[in-house]
């Protein structure tokens, strides 16, 4: 017997998370577990554009038929102008193809550096658990540092140290903003200063944008990713479409290449096309497909583009809401408003988390991890309340 000798892995917390809330029946109860985004009344919703994008799928779409490894290039070249701007330097040097998800983007990216000859890669914690878990199962050597302090703000020393620190053969891997889980994202004046310490190492960038646009705005979530860029030869980008067009589980992603020189991009394409050839074979293409669509149509772009600012505003307002309540025990909740994106983590023992579940309906990660999104008008006073109740 060969199967049999597979030894059971722990459930994971999240889907458990998940089911507990199902099963809850209080009327009161709140999902800060799943992370998605949800509008005031809780809803999930599909983008109006896309919407629109799929009804013209739905009719002038003539064929289901294989696109190859790389995807939907139509796609992957119709972001390049949101994610990497104007930069003269870069031109003719990035390259992209399509990938399942955000997740297939770094595990693609992890992969293909390990080909290249990476031993170790950098990862800040605490950080989006399946970093770890895509290092662990390649596998590659992680090399952990501190990514924030105590006190909710950037570590930026450790994150220098980490980099300066690289030798040739590790790469380094960044959140481009939004960070999950904590939402501490690095400064414009950090950000320079991490792209100086790139300039000067010969570790490999690999940066990790999946929530581009919900944070301040999709040029200003993209500064930091930009400043290395254009101080490095070489780097790897893993993008996601999941949150910022809402296609969660139509899985859009890609990963972005940039080169020395043009040249190179060839051999290096061939490279992830062979990888993605033995992992997935081929990326799925409708939710690329509409995305293409959107991003086509000046009348959809906008429609996206309004939408995307609409969900940032909400994000941003139930997080100055949250600050509001000012400091709860050892909590400060003022932090909140200094933070970007969909998470937070609160300074919460587990002891703490299970009474807010048991107590007062309240769902969240073991980790204090939240999901603002899942806070509104209608349930931020109840929250808060629960708070005081387990924390004050």
């Amino acid at each position: 017997m060969i199967l049999d000798t597979l030894p059971q892995q722990s459930p994971d917390a999240l889907l458990a998370l998940i089911k507990m809330y199902a099963a809850d029946e209080r009327a009161d109860k709140i999902d800060l577990g799943v992370g998605v985004y949800r509008t005031d009344d809780g809803a999930t919703p599909v983008f109006s554009a896309i919407k629109a994008a799929e009804a013209q799928l739905v009719e002038e779409q003539d064929s289901k038929s294989y696109l190859g490894p790389e995807g939907d290039t139509g796609f992957v070249n119709a972001l390049m102008p949101y994610i990497f701007g104007k930069n003269p330097s870069m031109a003719g040097r990035i390259e992209g193809m399509q990938t399942p998800g955000g997740t297939g983007a770094v595990r693609l990216a992890i992969a293909v550096a390990k080909k290249a000859g990476a031993n170790r890669v950098h990862l800040g914690t605490p950080s989006w658990p399946n970093h770890a878990q895509i290092l662990s199962d390649i596998p590659i050597d992680a090399v952990f540092f501190d990514h924030s302090t105590a006190d909710g703000t950037a570590d930026i020393d450790k994150v220098l140290t980490a980099i300066n620190s690289a030798a040739k053969g590790d790469a380094v891997l960044l959140h481009g903003c939004c960070h999950n889980p904590t939402g501490i994202d690095y400064s414009n004046e950090q950000w320079d200063a991490i792209a100086d310490a790139f300039s000067r190492s010969e570790a490999l960038p690999i940066l990790d944008l999946a929530y581009q646009g919900l944070g301040s705005g999709l040029e200003e979530d993209a500064y930091g990713m930009r400043r290395v860029l254009g101080a490095v030869p070489e780097a790897l980008i893993a993008y996601s479409c999941d949150k910022n067009f809402g296609l969660y589980r139509d899985r859009v992603g890609a990963l972005y290449v940039l080169a020395e020189k043009p040249e190179q991009l060839g051999p290096i394409m061939s490279n992830l096309n062979a990888l993605a050839r033995a992992s997935w074979s081929m990326p799925p293409d409708h939710g690329a497909a509409a995305v293409r669509l959107v991003l086509r149509d000046e009348k959809l772009t906008q429609s996206w583009l309004d939408e995307l600012a609409s969900m940032r505003a909400r994000i941003a307002d139930v997080r100055a809401q949250m600050a509001a309540a000012g400091q709860i025990g050892n909590l400060d909740l003022t932090a909140l408003a200094r933070q970007h994106g969909l998470f937070s983590v609160l300074n919460l023992s587990k002891e703490q988390i299970d009474r807010l579940r048991a107590d007062h309906a309240v769902y969240m990660a073991g980790s204090g991890r939240i999901n603002v999104a899942g806070l509104h008008s209608g349930n931020i006073a109840n929250f808060v309340n629960a708070l005081k109740a387990v924390a004050g």
